[in-house]
């Protein structure tokens, strides 16, 4: 005798479901609601959307879908006065996925329709729209300055699973996603996308903003919940549970991406009047042993890849350190406004590894940097990955509490030097600027398989406080990449985090 699948009751039941929502034009939702949405949806095949976005909206230009602005005075929640207000993006261009958005109040979601006055076309004649209209994405608005001042953009969700969030007094740098698969890998990178979202009614005066959302791509599905507190430091409490369809090679977890052109660290020549374009200057790592890690970002010539294996995870991030305008002197990108991210993981991971990749890049245009938690390993086939941290936005604060990295030089000696490579690495922190230049200080550092140190130096710079190691290393003519390490101690202590950078010939 068969039996009917277990996951085709679930349709029905969500088929059903739909109808009477189509009726009664609200239905009970929570995270729970949410989370068997995302599981019926993974026993049955994947349905590539076909059509959702007219074809005189896909033929829009860039410029042309600028023209199109949405009027503040529909922002949702706006006539209620409430603190945090939301708006929404029109489909166009790129943008040829459409979401839909509801509003979840009293336990029951009501969906939030297209609505052609939400829009100023301006000069545009938009054509046709058909009635499952719905949005490219939407933004998130709230008062930094307080209660009585008119609301700031803090955030953002727009295009597949990405999203990126404002700290005050910072300026939109780089993006999280919802899941990275198969990045870096020789087969196509996948792109799982948030279809649904779910914006919970807000109090009176309320500090923080609750958003649901439903992901989708062909291997995976899953329920996030977002719960964003904005200000000084934006905090985005994040917890995800994912269902497979399908293993993938790289499973991605609390991925960060962005932008690396040059800094410092850049040996090269461009026709730029700028010394440093970058959302981000390194990754910051904090792993389960207690120790902290500073990776400088590079721009390879080919696309590199670094695992750093660890068990339980006490964060990691990508940091724009760099807050000098004069090291960027631009007033259009403001990248010294650019807020770090910084992953602080709820519970334990376990073991894995935190995979940093580059990507080269000829312009800053393109996001080529990516860092993100693979676990070692993954729950049986059938049962949900769950995970859950909080993403910490801002501009400063997020330092070891010994001397940080400040930055990275290096170049080559070959005038005086033939053969060698110079690294500069500088040192700094409160603790460190209170030493004098006798104080008993040592650098400890380490030099791969590939070449050899030459010779090292350990100074404290009378200018600025900080604390210098310069060093010489020989490569060994095989040109392969050389992996270097430097911390300062006093005696037996770490006073430093651990600068870590792979060096290629």
């Amino acid at each position: 005798m068969s039996r009917t699948p277990h996951w085709i009751f679930w349709v029905l039941w969500f088929v059903q479901f739909g109808a009477y929502a189509a009726e009664s034009g609200s239905t009970p939702f929570d995270f729970g609601v949410l989370q068997a949405r995302a599981k019926a949806l993974a026993a049955a095949p994947y349905a590539a959307p076909k059509g959702e976005v007219p074809e005189w909206m896909r033929r829009l230009t860039y410029d042309d879908l600028r023209q199109i602005e949405f009027d503040g005075r529909e922002s949702l929640w706006h006539r209620d006065r409430l603190r945090f207000q939301a708006q929404f993006f029109h489909p166009g261009f790129l943008y040829d996925r459409m979401v839909h958005v509801a509003e979840v109040r009293d336990g029951r979601a009501t969906p939030l329709p297209f609505r052609r006055e939400y829009f100023n076309y301006r000069a545009l004649k938009p054509g046709p729209m058909p009635a499952t209209m719905g949005f490219a994405g939407l933004r998130l608005m709230f008062p930094f300055g307080g209660p009585d001042r008119p609301p700031d953009e803090i955030g953002s969700f727009l295009g597949a699973s990405y999203f990126r969030f404002l700290a005050a007094k910072s300026a939109y740098g780089l993006s999280a996603r919802g899941l990275a698969l198969n990045t870096a890998e020789p087969t196509p990178e996948e792109f799982p996308v948030f279809t649904e979202f779910w914006l919970a009614r807000p109090g009176q005066g309320a500090s923080q903003l609750t958003v649901y959302a439903l992901l989708e791509s062909e291997s995976v599905t899953g329920a996030y919940r977002f719960i964003i507190t904005p200000g000084a430091k934006t905090v985005i409490g994040v917890k995800a549970v994912i269902f497979r369809r399908r293993d993938v090679r790289v499973f991605g977890l609390a991925p960060l991406t962005s932008m690396f052109w040059r800094g410092e660290n850049f040996a090269g020549t461009v026709a730029d009047y700028r010394p440093e374009v970058h959302d981000s200057d390194g990754l910051l790592m904090h792993n389960g042993r207690g120790e902290w890690l500073w990776r400088p970002l590079d721009n390879p010539g080919h696309v590199r890849v670094a695992a750093f294996a660890d068990e339980n995870p006490r964060g990691f991030g990508l940091l724009q350190r760099d807050r000098n305008f004069e090291n960027y002197q631009d007033l259009e990108a403001n990248y010294h406004a650019r807020p770090s991210a910084w992953v602080e993981p709820v519970g334990a991971w376990g073991r894995g590894s935190v995979r940093l990749v580059e990507l080269p890049t000829k312009d800053e245009f393109n996001d080529n940097i990516v860092a993100f938690w693979v676990p070692e390993k993954l729950p049986p086939a059938g049962q949900p990955i769950e995970i859950e941290y909080r993403l910490h936005w801002a501009l400063d604060g997020m330092a070891p509490p010994a001397g940080q990295v400040r930055s990275t030089r290096l170049g080559k000696s070959a005038y005086y030097e033939p053969g060698l490579e110079r690294f500069v690495v500088d040192f700094d922190g409160p603790k460190l600027q209170a030493l004098d230049a006798a104080a008993q200080v040592e650098h400890d550092l380490w030099v791969g398989s590939g070449a050899k140190l030459h010779h090292a130096t350990l100074q404290k710079n009378p200018l600025n406080g900080s604390w210098r190691v310069a060093f010489t290393i020989r490569p060994d003519g095989r040109g392969q990449p050389v992996e270097l390490r430097c911390f300062l101690r006093g005696g037996r202590e770490a006073v430093t985090e651990t600068w870590t950078y792979l060096w290629q010939p």
